[in-house]
């Protein structure tokens, strides 16, 4: 079973998350609705089950809760592939928002890197703080060991372009994630 589950808590954040790569239940609370909506999102195009629940200092701003939900997310994503081997290891996807062109390339090659290329027009989308895009890929994919690379090529609406990386993301890590043999995909025969 590639699943985990995780418990974090900090002065700032108290977050509880069950994670299974091969789908299940998805039920997302952060307490801020345009991120429930966008894990939501990622979620259902992973193809994953997720069950988070956080509670965070709100009354600060929103950049511990969603800093932090990206942490444990990237934690429990590493425990959930365990030595990766058989799966496909990369992924790509490019996904249109209306007027937005969003583009995400990820290797799940056990050495974090993020590339981020998003300006966001609005700086706030409801109550979430757009800039806070960036700071949870960045969680992600420190904590899960995974290079990744994001665009947009164009966009005139926030809501629009953290959409589509979201949902590049999931359709991304769905194929890589994909178990193809039984082996390591590398050439050092190690991640």
């Amino acid at each position: 079973m590639r699943t985990s589950h995780k418990i974090r808590e900090t002065k700032e954040t108290q977050i509880e998350l069950n994670l299974s790569l091969d789908g299940g239940a998805v039920s997302i609370d952060t307490g801020i609705g345009f991120f429930n909506h966008m894990l939501t999102a990622l979620a259902f195009y992973a193809g994953w089950g997720l069950e988070l629940k956080v509670h965070g200092d709100l009354e600060v701003d929103g950049h511990h809760t969603v800093e932090d939900t990206g942490i444990v997310l990237g934690m429990a994503l590493k425990e959930a592939l365990g030595d990766r081997k058989g799966i496909r290891r990369f992924g790509s996807a490019y996904v249109p928002m209306d007027e937005a062109l969003c583009f995400t390339a990820l290797d799940f090659s056990n050495r974090p890197f993020l590339v981020f290329d998003a300006d966001m027009p609005q700086p706030m989308i409801g109550e979430y703080d757009a800039c806070l895009t960036v700071e949870f890929m960045r969680a992600v994919a420190m904590n899960a060991g995974l290079t990744l690379h994001q665009k947009c090529f164009y966009g005139a609406n926030a809501h629009h372009i953290t959409e589509g990386l979201f949902k590049s993301l999931g359709l991304a890590v769905k194929d890589a994630v994909r178990q193809e043999g039984t082996g390591v995909v590398s050439t050092k025969g190690v991640l």
